[in-house]
């Protein structure tokens, strides 16, 4: 009896002390790389959706910035993290669609170190240009901006946070796709860019729909059109630019990503609580008020549409001929 008592009690014992492991290994925190420096739309975003799934991840999630190369240090970080769910981060438009066909080296594979978990944001890039400049112009649509182009070959400008950027890759398309040309000029980051605009120095840019907005709204840049396939509900008047040339479409995303080889039932449970989080009236609002619209969809949904996306952009980083070494 003795012995039967003590193996019960050993038993027990172990039980739980297996018991407070698997909590303690709950409540370990989760470091969700941001790659890019904190303030942006991508930090904010990210740190929304952190205080959201705190309590349904039963731990922290601690936010860690790591800027540099384009993104693609903090993308490198999460792509050789352990694959244990621990370490998390952002995959986006530039890390896993353009980077990889832009540098000449680079330092992850996009298309195979990574285990999507779910799409978390879709943000519109809109065509802007000076009011001034387009009243002066009389350009008041698409239509009329391609008709003076062709009218006045290599007479107009257009401004971009640099080579082999968003806003380069899509004016560089706009001008193949309409058969203008207008003189491509990088500056060191996007708030430069959107300054010369403003100033009248070039004509028009391509710019993120959130970066854009207050300065549209108080009438100094005018929208000619957005670059999704479908109007934006934050701009409804103004048309896309696919109206005109059929098929356009280039837009602004991130999403949450784990490193390849992660258990599917922990990237099913990340993705149980982002996505719950991203459906959240609060964050709606919250996205809302940054011009950003909130997907959150299944991780073969997000890993498919990367996948396509990756595709896409080496069509269009080849056709604009830009490098970076």
């Amino acid at each position: 009896m003795k012995t039967r008592h003590f193996l019960l009690t050993l038993i027990a014992g172990a039980a739980t002390l297996a018991t407070g492991h698997a909590v303690a290994q709950q409540h370990r925190p989760i470091r969700l790389i941001v790659p890019y420096a904190a303030g942006g739309p991508i930090d904010n975003t990210a740190r929304i959706l952190a205080e959201q799934v705190k309590d349904t991840l039963g731990g922290p999630v601690i936010i860690d910035n790591k800027p540099g190369a384009g993104g693609n240090i903090g993308a490198d970080f999460v792509a050789k993290a352990p694959a244990d769910g621990l370490t998390i981060g952002i995959a986006a438009t530039a890390t896993n669609a353009v980077n990889p066909w832009l540098y000449s080296k680079m330092p992850f594979n996009a298309a195979t170190d990574f285990a999507p978990i779910t799409q978390m944001v879709r943000v519109p890039n809109v065509l802007v240009m000076n009011a001034e400049t387009a009243n002066r112009l009389n350009i008041r649509t698409l239509a009329d901006l391609i008709r003076y182009a062709k009218a006045n070959p290599a007479k107009l400008n257009y401004a971009s946070g640099g080579n082999g950027s968003a806003g380069h890759l899509a004016g560089e398309l706009f001008k193949k796709e309409a058969g203008i040309f207008a003189v491509h000029i990088p500056y060191n980051g996007g708030n430069p860019a959107q300054l010369a605009l403003l100033s009248g120095q070039v004509d028009f840019n391509f710019d993120n729909l959130a970066t854009a907005a207050p300065n549209i709204r108080s009438g100094k840049l005018k929208a000619i059109a957005v670059t999704t396939l479908q109007r934006s509900s934050a701009l409804p008047d103004v048309p896309p630019v696919a109206d005109t040339l059929k098929g356009f479409s280039i837009d602004t995303w991130w999403g949450l990503v784990a490193p390849a080889g992660t258990p599917p039932d922990v990237v099913a449970k990340l993705n149980q609580a982002f996505v719950a989080a991203l459906n959240a009236p609060e964050t709606k609002t919250r996205f809302a008020s940054m011009l950003a619209e909130p997907v959150g969809n299944s991780s073969e949904q997000f890993g498919s549409f990367m996948k396509s996306e990756l595709v896409k952009y080496e069509k269009v980083v080849k056709a604009t001929g830009a490098k970076v070494d």
